[in-house]
């Protein structure tokens, strides 16, 4: 079985949502992803998020779009973040997802990706500016690899146009709890529960939530209503701060177990 369905389904099994935090590969080193990695399943990630460096990330706010320079600056291709991935499994099965705009798995070529990174030990692609009208080569190409394909979905996005995407999705569907890019917020959306009840009437698929994520009261709130909770520019942000070194890594770790304590608990779903 393919590591995402497990955990969820275990995840399920308990009661609890998942934790899945986003980091940039490369940023500040590959070797320092790998730590990180690590680090953040220590902490109590159940899924973790590895953002592919690209040059024009309209998705991402400041922080990250910083991150993916700092790791082009190390010249960090799509190649290497899978070579990472090959490394790491050695050591974790943690599930493990590439965040990923569409232009670098389309110049590596969709069917030489999804043999590469399946091999690897990558469980699952989120391309963000892949709508579900042109996903189907890349779809495919997973498909035939049990690789999961993650879609997001915007509090915009019209019924119709949610049971689309839901047609399409698998693994967990990635709902963008907040309109804008990437980035920390003071508090979550008001429209939240409303939102993740009009795609559990579309899906039996998991539903996470991200974007504006960076608080354990946030995590605690989500955990409430959706399947799992990501959090992203928050961890990006320590791991820009502390730079190349061991205390970024351990410090990152700390925050990242600040977030998950509210998760420890099973139960935390109606």
């Amino acid at each position: 079985m393919n590591r995402i369905d497990q955990r969820f389904n275990e995840l399920r099994a308990r009661g609890r949502a998942a934790f899945v935090p986003y980091i940039t590969a490369g940023d500040p080193t590959l070797a320092r992803t790998r730590q990180l990695v690590l680090a953040l399943e220590r902490a109590g990630a159940d899924v973790i998020e590895l953002g592919i460096p690209f040059s024009d990330p309209l998705a991402d706010g400041k922080i990250n779009q910083e991150a993916a320079e700092r790791a082009l600056k190390n010249n960090v291709s799509l190649g290497d973040v899978i070579a990472l991935v090959r490394d790491l499994r050695r050591e974790t099965q943690v599930p493990l997802i590439f965040f990923t705009y569409l232009n670098p798995v389309f110049q590596y070529g969709y069917e030489r990706f999804a043999a590469h990174a399946a091999e690897a030990g990558v469980d699952g692609v989120l391309a963000l500016d892949v709508p579900p009208e042109e996903a189907a080569p890349l779809k495919q190409a997973l498909d035939a690899r049990d690789m999961r394909m993650i879609f997001l979905v915007a509090p915009t996005s019209t019924d119709e146009r949610i049971a689309r995407i839901a047609a399409m999705a698998s693994g967990f569907i990635y709902h963008v709890s907040l309109t804008g890019v990437t980035g920390e917020r003071a508090a979550i959306a008001a429209d939240l529960g409303e939102n993740i009840a009009r795609i559990r009437a579309a899906t039996a698929l998991p539903i996470a939530v991200g974007f504006g994520v960076s608080k354990p009261e946030h995590v605690a709130a989500i955990a409430k209503l959706a399947d799992g909770v990501v959090v992203g520019s928050a961890i990006v942000k320590r791991v820009g701060a502390g730079g190349d070194s061991n205390a970024m890594v351990s410090g990152v770790e700390q925050f990242a177990r600040e977030l998950a304590a509210p998760l420890a608990k099973a139960g935390t779903r109606p």
